[in-house]
């Protein structure tokens, strides 16, 4: 056995690690023991060959997706409003690694006609990508502005997109809050968000209902409450400890419920299109499976991450151990009423039910096991856990401080959410690998290896029963990263962000999911061995094409400086030599 390792939190020295459990399900102690050696006899982990088709799963969908902030560019351009992580990255340095902006990122807003056709290399079923409401609004109140130049350019990538018979996933709000709305109003502290939520919503709806059928309100809503609002890694940056998360989530659940109802009242009879959320979450596996606190610690990790934002669109509520953790620590603390605000009997039944699909978000996997800590340390989200999170130093590590690939975690979690919400329709929305900016060569083996693992457990759940609608792999381009600015690449191509026209190269893994969108799922061990040798083929004549790139932007910076400057030398000389000749003539 090796040893855990601390992730977050101090004070604990390193558990012994068991053995992965093959088991999968909700993870209460109200399940028997029996029943839990049944589960565990249940999840094979060899690999499961054989197409999607096969097994009559019929419209699967595969694609890819990005973000407008962490793409487009642009930034002060068109009419575009100023976004709360504009405000962030121009602010105070230090914020995001090397000070990098989303400035111009990948130059996508000038760029749509070459991404699409990387869409169309891919061979994708979708394409899930995020307005700005900043672009559309641009002080972020529908009254005051419509920014039509805003409006033209999404209706013109959507166009494309049909064009090109790839079916559009567009996310209304991935982030990036008009920087006005937090000025005035301190963003999503404060009620008034809701109307200003679904008014942005509903210009949407009759702008581009007609070609968007299938919404995503919110992308990774806790990590908008979270780091936003709790740490101040995101923007804006406000470090409400243990209040600011969980007001601006419950603000945001209701501006979720309220645009899906002016969908379902409004826009859904006329459209025939799907509103849903798109919820991140890592799986929580207990470092104990013998141990009932373990167990409970594990379970709480879930209902703290998914259940926070899930259990209220399902069930109109927030998950009881929530409530539980967090008001009994509220009035230890000495506050009258808990940290956590409560749902109106009127707003539990606003909110229930106000989901046509759950969108999934899974990059990762931690082993959790039971840790008290007490009111007077504070209010914070970490302390109302009761929990810590620990790492085996034995999963491959793939370069980045948080991401580990433990494949078996993701189909785990799609069963929770199959069997904790009643088997909802499923899209994975966000799964994926990134490379550190040290490592810049295409070969990205490490991703083809993720993509096999993650994948292959996502038709594992989808055997075992769970609606999973389609797959959405993080991301289409490398891209700005937020805090960690751009030393992270999530792409399937490469982008040379030191070069002025943003060139991008396709990686291995671009190869090896174009083949496996193309097979829908995996057919057979020596085929899946051939896309991988075809795919680090292509790479090394691309890394090739890389390596000469520096070469070829200096030669066109030397053409594009020196001819002209001989040219107006030569201009000049002749003017020399003619006035000479005109003066002795004359």
């Amino acid at each position: 056995m090796g040893l855990l390792k601390l992730f977050v939190g101090s004070g604990s020295r390193p558990h012994p690690r068991p053995e992965p459990s093959p088991c999968c399900g909700l993870l209460s102690h109200s399940h028997g023991a029996a029943q839990a050696r049944a589960g565990r006899e249940a999840w094979r982990q060899t690999l499961l060959w054989g197409r999607l088709g096969q097994r009559t799963i019929v419209g699967f969908s595969w694609g890819v997706g990005s973000s407008a902030y962490q793409t487009e560019g642009a930034w002060d351009l068109d009419g575009k409003g100023p976004s709360i992580w504009d405000a962030f990255t121009h602010g105070r340095k230090g914020r995001v690694l090397g000070d990098d902006t989303a400035d111009v990122a990948c130059d996508s807003y000038y760029k749509v006609q070459e991404d699409l056709e990387l869409l169309r290399e891919l061979r994708v079923s979708h394409y899930g990508f995020s307005l700005s409401w900043p672009r559309l609004l641009p002080t972020g109140i529908r009254a005051e502005q419509v920014n039509q130049k805003g409006v033209q350019f999404y209706s013109e990538v959507l166009d494309a997109l049909v064009k090109s018979n790839i079916t559009p996933i567009v996310t209304l709000h991935h982030w990036d809050l008009p920087q006005l709305l937090q000025v005035r109003y301190g963003g999503w502290q404060n009620a008034s968000m809701v109307t200003y939520f679904d008014d942005y919503a509903n210009l949407c709806f009759e702008a581009f209902g007609d070609r968007v059928k299938h919404w995503v309100t919110f992308s990774d809503p806790r990590a908008i409450a979270e780091n936003g609002y709790e740490t101040g890694r995101h923007a804006p940056g406000l470090k409400l400890r243990g209040t600011g998360l969980y007001k601006a989530a419950h603000h945001i659940i209701k501006a979720h419920a309220k645009a899906w109802h002016s969908y379902n009242r409004k826009w859904r009879h006329k459209q025939q299109g799907l509103v849903g959320i798109s919820l991140n979450c890592h799986w929580g596996e207990p470092v104990d499976t013998s141990n009932p606190k373990d167990i409970e610690a594990a379970e709480r990790y879930l209902q703290f991450c998914l259940g926070w934002f899930a259990d209220p669109v399902y069930t109109g509520d927030y998950p009881q151990v929530m409530k539980d953790n967090i008001g009994r620590k509220s009035e230890e603390q000495g506050l009258e009423v808990s940290r956590l605000p409560a749902f109106s009997l009127q707003e539990k039944s606003h909110v229930k039910g106000t989901a046509d699909f759950l969108g999934v978000g899974h990059f990762t996997t931690r082993y959790i096991t039971e840790r008290s800590y007490p009111a007077r340390q504070g209010p914070s989200y970490q302390n109302d856990r009761d929990l810590l999170e620990l790492i085996d130093p034995n999963w491959p590590d793939l370069g980045s401080s948080w991401l580990y690939s433990v494949p078996w975690g993701f189909r785990r979690l799609l069963h929770f959410a199959q069997t904790q919400y009643g088997n909802p329709p499923i899209y994975v929305t966000e799964n994926g690998a990134s490379q550190k900016f040290h490592c810049t060569q295409l070969c990205d083996e490490w991703r083809i290896q993720y993509l096999k693992g993650y994948i292959n457990e996502m038709l594992k759940a989808i055997k075992d029963g769970a609606n999973i609608k389609g797959y959405t792999s993080w991301s289409l381009l490398d891209k700005f990263e937020w805090e960690k600015g751009y030393s992270d690449r999530y792409g399937f191509y490469y982008v040379e962000f030191n070069d002025r026209n943003k060139p991008r190269y396709p990686k291995a893994s671009a190869e090896y999911y174009k083949k496996i969108i193309a097979a829908n799922g995996f057919p057979s061990p020596r085929e899946v061995e051939g896309w991988h040798l075809k795919a680090l083929e292509t790479c090394s004549i691309n890394n090739q094409m890389l390596a000469v790139e520096p070469l070829l932007s200096h030669m066109q910076l030397v053409t594009e400086v020196t001819v002209p400057t001989v040219c107006a030398l030569g201009v000049l000389i002749a003017a020399v030599l003619l006035a000479l000749l005109l003066r002795r003539q004359g």
